[in-house]
Formats: structure tokens, sequence, C-alpha cells
């Protein structure tokens, strides 16, 4: 029978330094010979304190005194002295602080169960009450989204190599033992799954064990490309609704803690089109509240066009921060999301920020950056409205731009794209060397589909099941919200023009795509004339919908800015 599950120890598989590597450095920093931290932790046993706290009887903090006693009784029948800094708790402490997720290792378990395979976790765990607890829980939080299941021998009563346990593994899975391939470090912890008829793979080294993994599964888990981070699944994250004022709520949805960041999308999306950076941004540290803009999914969708202007909409996006109790946030945004974020920096500078830290209790969680102030734009640059020039005469006179001036007449466009949304976003949703559209001459042509496939083929960026959630959140809001946000123009410029000759001095970035079409890169040029603090990045082979066309390249640039170019120390009171 062919195998179809894979199985993954915690500690020096999926996660390294091993606890054994750990020990040996210790033992190195404190001369004692190696392997003594080990032979103290077998004098624990299986019948002793060891067995005690794997399977939950004891917390780790109760544990420790046994550890201590141990380990002094180790040093006298070994004839040594233990050193005067010798402290179990701070060497275990020191080991969890170290503690990083394998990542090739979690490559591979990413790729068996994208090839159909049930992945689990099975780990000896304590209950842990240490003050590295944080970092435990922020290395769970991580891992456990990428599993189908998670064993920890303190949560059901019984450790490896316990043939129990490896049993209710097999319940867990639905699955025969020759069905089953499971790596460890530990050589004593496979023989019983040995003997159970399961496939084994002791892991020294990563290397190695995947070329085993590759061997027995069939599937080439090396020099694989890397996988898109991972995406979210709507049914599984928490949705919120704020009510702005009578008849107009906010959706959105929620994930992680630490600083706020608001992610503020485009035209014709969804909160869903950041389905690649909530969680990424999450595990980073970070309080991720991804907003279905008004006229957008699960928000409402006024009819009036001027409940649509930037005025209007940033207004919104305070009330949206007062009724969450949040006095600021970072802001991100894409397309028309980026016109947005701009306007809350320029209009109101003092709620574009992230004032803390992501240690609020220093010592238990990990130190992340205080955020004092940040704004970041997806592919739309800064353009400072110009008293001189109204922007109907900067559209017309950019041909790129004819699907603007399409998208005015109320009803025209609407009805185009409602008629079909299939059709709709399988057109709007493409990357950039797959294109149907032009967004030149569309009202010549008399439509933006005019000329594009009735049927077009699904492209490389979406799945079906992508394109269906936008077909269900569009059958619920319609496209005459999403248009309006272009209806105001003159009201836009109006406002934009209270505020020309303002500089944007908080810190910010733009990250410009390399092939986007009509927000193209050189638009953003000068920028630095109105954000001195401006921080650039750029995708290249990337067009217009970048979230989903280079996710892994903007996860690494925002977070890379998020943690260095909008850090900065928090500045004392003098009041």
């Amino acid at each position: 029978m062919a195998l179809r599950a894979a199985v993954f120890d915690l500690d020096g598989v999926l996660a390294l330094p091993s606890i054994t590597t750990s020990w040996a450095r210790a033992e190195e920093k404190l001369a004692l010979p190696r392997g003594f931290l080990n032979e103290a932790f077998k004098k624990g046993g299986q019948d002793g304190s060891v067995a005690r706290v794997m399977t939950g009887e004891i917390t780790f903090s109760q544990w420790v005194p046994f550890m201590e006693e141990d380990c002094r009784k180790c040093a006298e029948d070994s004839g040594i002295r233990l050193p005067e800094n010798f402290s179990v708790k701070h060497i275990f402490d020191k080991a969890l602080s170290e503690k990083k997720i394998n990542y090739p290792m979690l490559q591979a378990a990413l790729t068996l169960k994208k090839k159909g395979f049930s992945t689990c976790i099975l780990t000896n765990n304590w209950l842990d009450d240490s003050a590295q607890r944080g970092s435990r829980a922020q290395l769970m939080c991580e891992l456990r989204p990428h599993f189908d299941f998670l064993i920890e021998s303190c949560r059901v009563g019984m450790a490896k190599p316990d043939p129990q346990i490896y049993k209710l593994m097999l319940d867990t899975l639905k699955a025969e033992p020759n069905e089953v391939v499971f790596l460890d470090d530990v050589g004593t912890h496979l023989k019983p799954v040995r003997d159970l008829g399961m496939a084994t793979i002791l892991v020294h080294d990563t290397d190695t064990a995947l070329r085993e993994l590759e061997k027995v599964t069939g599937v080439q888990l090396l020099q694989t490309p890397a996988l898109p981070p991972t995406s979210c699944d709507p049914s599984a994250l928490s949705h919120g609704y704020v009510l702005i004022k009578p008849g107009v709520r906010l959706h959105f949805v929620e994930m992680g803690s630490g600083p706020a960041v608001c992610l503020c999308h485009g035209f014709p999306e969804s909160w869903f089109s950041w389905r690649y950076q909530i969680p990424a941004l999450a595990q980073a540290g970070f309080r991720v509240l991804a907003v279905d803009m008004k006229g957008y999914g699960e928000s409402s969708a006024p009819p009036e066009i001027e409940e649509y202007s930037l005025e209007v909409l940033c207004k919104d996006m305070v009330t949206f921060l007062n009724k969450l109790g949040l006095s600021q946030a970072v802001f991100i945004g894409h397309d028309w999301g980026g016109v947005l974020v701009w306007n809350m920096a320029l209009f109101y500078p003092e709620r574009v920020r992230a004032g803390g830290s992501r240690d609020p209790l220093p010592g238990l969680f990990r130190r992340g950056p205080h955020i004092s102030g940040a704004v970041a734009s997806l592919n739309t640059p800064f353009m400072p409205s110009n008293p001189n020039v109204s922007p109907m005469e900067i559209i017309k006179a950019n041909p790129v731009f004819d699907y603007q001036l399409y998208f005015q007449e109320p009803g025209v466009a609407e009805a185009e794209l409602e008629q079909n949304l299939d059709r709709t976003f399988k057109n709007f949703f493409r990357a950039h060397d797959e294109t149907f559209l032009t967004t030149n001459r569309v009202r010549e042509l008399g439509g933006l589909f005019v000329g594009t496939p009735e049927e077009p083929s699904l492209s490389r960026l979406v799945t079906e099941e992508d394109i269906q959630f936008y077909v269900q959140q569009f059958k619920k809001s319609g496209f005459r919200g999403p248009l309006n946000w272009y209806r105001n123009m003159e009201r836009n410029w109006q406002w934009g023009c209270k505020g020309s000759g303002r500089k944007i001095l908080i810190p910010a970035l733009m990250v410009t795509a390399e092939n986007d079409l009509v927000l193209h890169p050189k638009m953003s040029k000068h920028m630095e004339n109105w954000i001195p603090h401006l921080k650039r990045g750029h995708i290249k082979d990337c067009g217009h919908w970048t979230q989903i066309d280079k996710p892994a390249e903007l996860n690494r640039i925002l977070i890379e800015w998020l943690e260095t170019d909008a850090r900065n120390p928090l500045v004392d009171s003098k009041l």
C-alpha cells in the first residue's frame, strides 16, 4: 500500500537546533563533560520526573527542581563539581530562545501536503510555564496551520516511545501503519514505530533526511521551487464589523497581536486580495486588519457617489479606528487603497502611526520593533493635487487612463462587469504576460471586455476557488460602489488642494511593480520631493496584482520595512 501520511517530530526535525545540540553548547560553555546533561535527563527516566513532565502531570517549572537534583547526582557520580552559575532553568531558557523553524523540512511537509499526504506533528512536549513560554507559543502558532494534526504528549497523557501514542497517531490519521512515514531525531522513538510496520527516518541532518523522504514517498523535495506563502481560509478567520454610521458598516478580518496594520485593497478586489500577506504579517508580530473597503463584499455599499470621495472614505477609516479603540495604525494600500493611505498620511498623520512595542511583557515574548509611523503603498504613487490642473485634464491627456472615463457614467460599466462575474474576474486577475485587457480606447471600443474571450482561461495567479470567492462577494455588493470610487475626481481634487504644499513626514514605503502597465514605476519619480523619509521596494516580473503575483517577495519587503525603517525608539514625554 502506498504511503499517504507523513509524521514529523518537532525538536530536531521541524525546529532547530535540537535540545541535545543546545545542551552540547551549554556543556562546552560550562566546561562540563560532553553528554552530561543528557545523562542527567535520562535519570528522570520513563518512570520518573521526565515521564511526569512529558505527559502533563507536572509543569515545566515544577520539573526544573527534579532536573537540578538529577544534575547534582550525576555530578557526584562522575566526581565533578557543578559551576556556581549552573542553572537548568537558564540552560533551557537559552535553548528555547534559540529555536527556529527548520524551513527546508517545513517546505517538504508543505509539498507532501500539496501532493495529497496527510501531515502531522507528533512531539514530546511539556506544559510550558517558563519565562520563554511566549517563544514556544510563537513557534507553535507559526507551525500549526501548516499541518493537518498536532499531537503533543502533555495534552494526551502519553509520550514517545510508548507504543500507545503511535496507535493514537494512526487513529488520528485514519491510516494503516504501512501508509505512514515517521521522522524523528531520537532512535529509541523510532523502534516502536518500525515494530508497528511504519516507515521510519532517523534525522541526523536535514539534507540526508529529505533525500530519504524523497526515496520513500516518490515526491521530489529537494531543489523544488519555493511554495507561495500560506494563504487564508476565509472560514477559519476572525471576522468583524464596525458600524461607521447608520446604514454603513465596514467588514474586516483580523489575525495576530501587536501593533495594528490596516490593509486597504483596490479595485475590483476584497480583503481576500491580502490572503498571502495576512498570515505572514501576523506571524511577524502584528495585529493585521484587512478591510473590505466601502462598496465591497460584506461592507456596506451605499449608492450615493459622494459616499466614496476620499474625504468621506478617510473619515470612515478614522471612525473605524475609533470604534476599535485604536489611536493609530500602520496603513498599507494597493491601487485605490494606496490613494487612500496617502491621503490618510496627508490629512490624518496623527492616526497613521502604530506606537508601542510587540513586547508588552518583557521577557515573555520575542522583542519586536517600536513602530513610530508607517504608511505604505503598492503600485500607487503619491501624486499631490495641482491647484492649476484639474484631474480630468490629466486623465484625458493619458490614453492608458481611458477606462476611467468609461467608468464615469453610472450604470454603463456596471452592466458590463456584472453580466458574467466569472468572466469578469478571470479577465481582471491575470499575470502581465497573460492579460487580454487594454485600458486604452475603451470608450471607442464600447467596453472594457470587448474582444476578450467569452470564457477566459484561468490565470496562473489564481485558483478556481479564488475566482468563485470574488464572484460570491460581488453578487452581494455589485459594482456600483466600487465604480463610485472613480466618480469623485473633482471632489477628490478639491479636497487634495487643501493639502497642497504639504509634505508627508512619517516614514513611508513605495513598492513598484516592473510590469504594471497602468501604474508604471516611472510614475513614482520625484516622490521623495514630497516624502523625505520615503523608502522603496521594487519587484521585477510583477504586474498589477502584486499581492498575489509575487507574494513572497512582497512579504519580505513589507516585513523588513516594518521591522527596520518604520522602527524608531519611542520618545519619552516631556510633559
